[in-house]
């Protein structure tokens, strides 16, 4: 009898969870937004990002990049790193440093300033430097094109080209008239007072374009400038921060999705985490937990073709590349 009984309490427990996870996974969740740019149709082919501009094809977050990224090539999305300089201008660049895109160190090799910018102390770092100064420098230089050649490494003209280093605000005005459809993915590297002011100069950029303010998305790694955009910048859309996005996957893997209260716009991340053991990301049902809150969910950094069919398949909505030229020869497949 006592046997029987515990049978049943163990019963209704084991029924009670099972109605509480069906519960959690049928109510619909609330829309992290309501209007979301960067999602695509139920079917349609995800869009392309040009990570920094897309730096296999062209000299990274110049202009000429950006141009040609959309003009050329025809993509949905550019993508890239916001720093700020000693004078207060927003500029594009991946690292904090500009040693390994120019010619700041005069006529070396790669392999020399790759050597001489282990010591942290040789490096030239925007935040030291002026737009002004920062304008010398030819950002094309050690590009190599597929034949392995520096083609832009003696341009006289690398100004006139679009090899300076470029602003926030010259790449709104190169594309606002004729192409206000053009989305921005952007990242604030800096912390603390001067990612305070690379948000609020970046606000500021955008009231001159202000179709763009509803086509940007900006993330950080910095939780202080994070709580800087949500509770000051709340009109702009947001990405997931690593740790909000880490908690977003884990309540969809688990099914308590109902359970996160996470109000970004965009899941950025790459196909695996590696966390001692490799934990794989690249799953249609977070891709589907994520459409039912309205977020966008974009892939980085993905430069091979396998991948790429990968995600397409997954119907993910965007994929971030160094190669949108081959990405966009892989989406030509599929149309």
């Amino acid at each position: 009898m006592q046997r029987h009984k515990g049978l049943k309490i163990l019963g209704i427990i084991l029924a009670v969870i099972v109605l509480f996870f069906a519960t959690v996974n049928i109510i619909p969740p609330k829309k992290n937004v309501e209007e979301n740019p960067f999602l695509v149709e139920k079917g349609a082919l995800p869009m392309i990002a040009a990570h920094r501009g897309g730096s296999d094809n062209n000299p990274e977050n110049t202009l000429l990049a950006f141009r040609e990224a959309v003009k050329t090539i025809g993509v949905d999305v550019i993508e890239s790193d916001l720093y700020l300089t000693k004078d207060g201008y927003l500029v594009y660049n991946h690292d904090d440093y500009i040693d390994e895109t120019c010619n700041v160190n005069g006529d070396i090799t790669l392999d020399e300033v790759k050597a001489l910018c282990k010591d942290k102390q040789k490096r030239h770092y925007i935040k030291d430097m002026t737009l002004e100064a920062l304008k010398q420098y030819n950002f094309g230089y050690y590009f190599e094109n597929e034949e392995g050649e520096r083609i832009y490494k003696d341009a006289a003209d690398f100004a006139e080209r679009g090899l300076q280093i470029a602003t926030v605000e010259a790449l709104f005005e190169e594309f606002y008239e004729s192409h206000p459809e053009l989305l921005f993915i952007v990242e604030i590297k800096d912390g603390g007072a001067r990612g305070y002011e690379a948000c609020r100069l970046l606000a500021e950029t955008l009231d001159a374009y202000p179709v763009y303010k509803d086509r940007i998305v900006v993330g950080t790694f910095h939780d202080e400038i994070e709580t800087e955009l949500k509770e000051k910048y709340p009109d702009l859309l947001r990405g997931a921060p690593t740790g909000t996005a880490a908690k977003f996957i884990l309540t969809q893997y688990l099914g308590v999705n109902l359970f996160d209260g996470g109000d970004f716009a965009c899941l950025q991340i790459p196909m695996s985490y590696d966390l001692g053991i490799e934990i794989p990301l690249d799953k249609k049902t977070l891709v589907r937990r994520a459409h039912r809150r309205n977020i966008a969910v974009q892939y980085w950094t993905i430069n091979d073709a396998d991948e790429m069919r990968a995600l397409i398949e997954m119907g993910v909505d965007c994929i971030m590349t160094d190669d949108p030229i081959l990405l966009k020869q892989v989406l030509e497949e599929y149309k």
